[in-house]
Formats: structure tokens, sequence, C-alpha cells
């Protein structure tokens, strides 16, 4: 099945909030309790990340967004933000179709965060190619290109794409 990949407007926001908050449910449970809310992103967080310069790529199967994945510039490197795939969709090479358009389409280094807890996550980055920083590089990149809560830091990972020095 061939995927169709674009660049998504702000008339896809509730498109995207609804893959976002389906997809999310996978944390609940399983990330700190304290860092889970209901919805996962609001309305109100997902225009505030739309408004700091994350533009978000959607990947279209059977004619209905399935994936999205947003990349956001932040001083020298390319951030991937934001990435889910709908549940009904999830091994079917969406993300991967995704995440390979972004790498494609970065013209800086890619980083991604995500949670030290959602292995299946980290799995999925360090399969296409990504590497796990220590935690020290970890706090520094995180701090340094991300404005997260210290929480947050503490419960999280980052990934380098291995072409990327950072």
């Amino acid at each position: 099945m061939r995927h169709r990949i674009e660049l998504l407007t702000r008339e896809s926001l509730a498109d995207v909030l609804e893959i976002v908050n389906d997809a999310a449910r996978a944390y609940r449970g399983v990330i700190p309790a304290d860092r889970w809310h209901e919805p996962y992103m609001p309305e109100e967080a997902l225009r505030a990340e739309m408004a700091a310069g994350v533009a978000f790529w959607g990947c279209t199967r059977d004619r209905r967004l399935a994936g999205v994945m947003g990349l956001q510039y932040v001083q020298d490197v390319a951030l991937i933000r934001h990435a889910y795939t709908r549940t009904a969709t999830r091994g079917s090479g969406v993300g991967s179709a995704l995440l390979e358009h972004l790498k494609r389409e970065a013209r800086a280094p890619l980083l991604v965060g995500t949670w030290k807890a959602a292995t299946w996550a980290v799995r999925f980055y360090e399969k296409r190619g990504f590497v796990l920083t220590s935690e020290s590089e970890k706090e520094r990149l995180l701090k340094r290109y991300w404005s997260i809560p210290e929480r947050q830091v503490e419960e999280s990972v980052v990934l380098r794409d291995s072409g990327s020095m950072v």
C-alpha cells in the first residue's frame, strides 16, 4: 500500500488532534501519572505548537489521515515532534513513511525526544537509524532545544539520527 505524505495546514487541526489523542492512549499507565492528562494534547496546546513553528506532515492511507509527525527547526537542529499513528493503522508502515520523509526534508541534524518508559517508541527510532544519547547529553540537548518542564526532562530520552552530530 502506497502512503501519501503532505504538509498539513490549520484546516487539518481536528484530524491531527484526533490522531494524537488516539495514539497517546498507549502512554496511559506507562508514563508517570503526573505527566498524563486527558486529553493528552488539548487544542490550545496544538495551536501553540504550530505557532512555535512545528510543521505537521500527515500520511494518508486509504484516503484517510493515518499518522502525523511534526518537524521544528530550533537553532541549528531539526526536532521531530509529536509523532503519532492512528491506533488502527499501527504496524502498517505509516510511521516509517513519515519518518523517512522527514529525514529527507530536514535541513539540519535531526533529534527526537520521547518518554523513556515508551520503549516501543525508542525501539522504533533505533530500528530506523537513530541512536540513544547518554544521560548527560540528553539533559544538555533537552534544555537547549526543547521548552519542557524539569519533570519531563527526568522522564525523557533523546535520540539523534546516526548521521548527525550535534
